[in-house]
């Protein structure tokens, strides 16, 4: 009884490894007919690349859209702006 289940676990273990081999070779043929990487096919397109600058005051770098500009300089809050006499 145990030489019988042997073999057909045996058997078992041949069909899924053959199985997982074909598989993979189908699916690196799909990839190469749509010459497209595997890693970049749900991938999200690259951010825009926004330039930083830091406060005069504090050193914080911060996106220079959303720096607030006084006497030329930087500055990334309405607190760290220099005061009027």
């Amino acid at each position: 009884m145990s030489r019988v289940l042997f073999w057909i676990l045996l058997a078992l273990l041949v069909y899924f490894a053959l199985r997982a081999k074909l598989r993979a070779a189908a699916r690196k043929q799909m990839q190469q007919q749509t010459h497209v990487p595997p890693r970049q096919q749900n991938a999200p397109p690259p951010a825009a690349i926004e330039n930083m600058t830091s406060c005069a005051h504090c050193g914080l770098h911060f996106p220079a859209s959303e720096a607030l500009h006084a006497d030329g300089r930087d500055y990334c809050s309405p607190a760290h702006l220099p005061r009027l006499p």
